[in-house]
């Protein structure tokens, strides 16, 4: 125990191991979602969902276990939401490339992020992307998740006249699925920790009762590794035009999803220092790339670190040891691979728009009363959704910054990134026509 200890530096940062332990749990159950979730999401692409849930858990138990062992901090990584929504809908079917491809997407995205994290490059372009940007890249992921929430549970359907309308209200999805919301957000407004999961849970349970999904074959199975999506990557078109935003999309979303949980869940476990960065970050930054290049090997997509781990921090975790506890929980969820393939989609829909409303918080950290900030802000954040592409509404909302400040004479303040990047794009959007 006392090996442990100095491991992690236990004492040293003012806990105990069962503390860690404790915390270790509690972050857990918090994001144990993203089990279900994930392989709903991805089978979309044909992927199988058992190969899915198998990878998610070895990517986030691989990614995890690194973040506490190698960089000594309580946060937990898994699939990125949002992410891999783009994955399915605009990366796959969107494009119509294979989901072979996609991983492949992933898993470059996952070595460049590496060796940003590596070279040191990670702060130069950090700053130069506008903090409006990066705020407007969170909000705009969460109306993403919430409009696919919404087509899973069926409460929106495709119209010829106005692109989308109100699903029938007699569909079980529907009442399920808004079930689902209520269960959740009572659970979270009494402070429960896993609402998410719960609320998976109790939907799927009565699902499975009243006969509106299947039951699961099995609880439990052996353990093994994914058959048809472990090494799948094809890098037959990674030359291919398109291929490339979707890269640049995936590494973008990667980097400052990322840089914003650290800070975020950094600034409650009183990691920063006194200019607001984090000691370390880079070993954070390396666990992260090397949970999404192990996640596209295996089979998901992006890995990243979650905001959820705020629930351990608050639980006391201050050690890498909380992040080892929930690799393990990770790697014993892989007894219940049966289970989670078996959930059905109005179960996990209500998990899909609960966290895009956690992703709207930051719209109040935008400055709404500046007209150059406002409205590049806002094409990023709607462009999302309203074209199904997180890579589209970042586009929008880089072109329009540069634009903007151009013709309103601001060309001074827009850094030399930022200005090449907006080229870049107009190019590319032009000849794609």
């Amino acid at each position: 125990m006392q090996s442990i200890d100095r491991f992690f530096s236990i004492s040293a940062r003012g806990s105990t191991v069962g503390t860690e332990i404790r915390a270790g749990v509690t972050t857990f159950l918090t994001m144990a979602y993203i089990l279900f979730v994930n392989p709903s999401i991805l089978a979309a692409t044909g992927m199988p969902a058992a190969d899915v849930a198998i990878a998610t858990a070895l990517a986030s138990a691989a990614a995890t276990a690194m973040m506490g062992l190698y960089a000594n901090f309580p946060f937990a990584l898994a699939p990125g939401m949002g992410l891999n929504a783009y994955f399915t809908y605009g990366v796959v079917l969107g494009l119509g490339v294979s989901w072979q491809v996609a991983l492949t997407a992933v898993f470059i995205e996952g070595l460049l992020f590496m060796a940003l994290a590596v070279s040191g490059l990670r702060t130069r372009l950090l700053d130069a992307i506008p903090g409006v940007l990066k705020i407007a890249t969170t909000i705009g992921i969460g109306l993403f998740l919430a409009i696919i929430g919404f087509k899973n549970a069926q409460w929106i359907v495709d119209h010829p006249a106005t692109l989308v309308t109100l699903g029938s209200v007699r569909e079980p999805s529907v009442y399920m699925s808004l079930l689902g919301i209520l269960v959740i957000g009572a659970l979270m407004v009494r402070q429960i920790k896993g609402a998410i999961l719960v609320g998976i849970l109790v939907i799927t349970v009565l699902a499975w009762i009243l006969g509106f999904a299947s039951l699961p074959t099995a609880l439990t199975s052996v353990p093994a590794l994914p058959r048809e999506t472990l090494l799948a990557l094809d890098f037959s078109q990674i030359f291919n035009g398109a291929l490339l935003t979707v890269i640049i999309a995936f590494f973008f979303v990667d980097v400052f999803d990322t840089a914003g949980t650290l800070v975020g869940v950094g600034r409650l476990g009183g990691f920063l220092d006194q200019e607001g960065r984090l000691p370390g970050a880079d070993k954070a930054f390396l666990a992260d790339a090397t949970g999404t290049t192990v996640g596209a090997l295996v089979g998901t997509s992006t890995v990243t670190s979650y905001i959820e781990s705020a629930a351990g921090i608050e639980e006391g975790g201050r050690t890498g040891l909380t992040a080892v506890v929930v690799s393990l929980l990770f790697l014993l969820s892989l007894f219940f691979t049966p289970l989670f393939t078996a959930v059905p989609a109005m179960a996990t829909a209500p998990a899909l728009i609960v966290v895009g409303v956690f992703m709207m918080r930051s719209a109040r950290d935008l400055e709404w009363q500046r007209m150059d900030d406002a409205i590049p802000a806002f094409l990023t954040a709607v462009g999302m959704p309203f074209t199904y592409s997180i890579a589209h509404g970042i586009s929008l909302g880089i072109v329009s910054y540069v634009l903007l400040r151009v013709v309103s004479g601001q060309w001074r303040s827009i850094h030399p990134v930022m200005g090449v990047l907006s080229v870049l794009l107009i190019v590319y959007y032009g000849f794609k026509g």
